[in-house]
């Protein structure tokens, strides 16, 4: 009997990415006449997890923010894997700004993607191992079909597919 095709379905952003994107930002911002002098700075703190984004104020914020996404996208990285965690204002009227880094499919996630497979009546077996979905089948061409329909969803975290058996 031929053994059982499968691949694991994670969220996970590749740190060193990040890390380029927000130094080319800021490389960006230093050039920028509109921006240049105002003490805006972004800095990623890598065992934390987190983007701290720092300006004037709550328009430089979203500027900044759209440049830093503008530069994750050049290099392969979604917008998504950015989530907001705080907002608040810092000293002499500036703000800061707090992102997550995502890493991992939440339980939420995972239950509503298993939840998108399980309806569309595939023949596949759905699992929740840590923070990944493992899918597996005895058809390549069912897990293809599995891979179609979660690429045409569109779900709050990025996705990629490893791990393919």
């Amino acid at each position: 009997m031929a053994k059982d095709a499968s691949f694991d379905i994670v969220s996970q952003a590749d740190l060193q990415m990040v890390d380029d994107a927000v130094n080319t930002a800021m490389r960006e911002i230093d050039n920028r006449f509109d921006l240049k002098g105002l003490g805006i700075s972004i800095t990623l703190e890598r065992t934390a997890k987190t983007i701290t984004l720092f300006a004037p104020s709550d328009f430089q914020i979203d500027m900044i923010k759209q440049i830093l996404v503008q530069k994750m996208t050049k290099r392969g990285l979604s917008a998504k894997v950015m989530k907001v965690k705080t907002t608040e204002a810092a000293t002499g009227g500036a703000v800061r700004e707090v992102n997550d880094i995502i890493t991992g499919v939440d339980k939420e996630v995972a239950k509503t993607i298993i939840k998108d497979i399980k309806d569309m009546k595939y023949k596949v077996q759905t699992s929740i191992q840590d923070e990944q979905i493992r899918v597996v089948s005895p058809s390549k061409d069912e897990l293809q079909k599995v891979i179609a329909l979660i690429r045409g969803k569109d779900y709050p975290i990025a996705l990629q597919f490893t791990n393919f058996r």
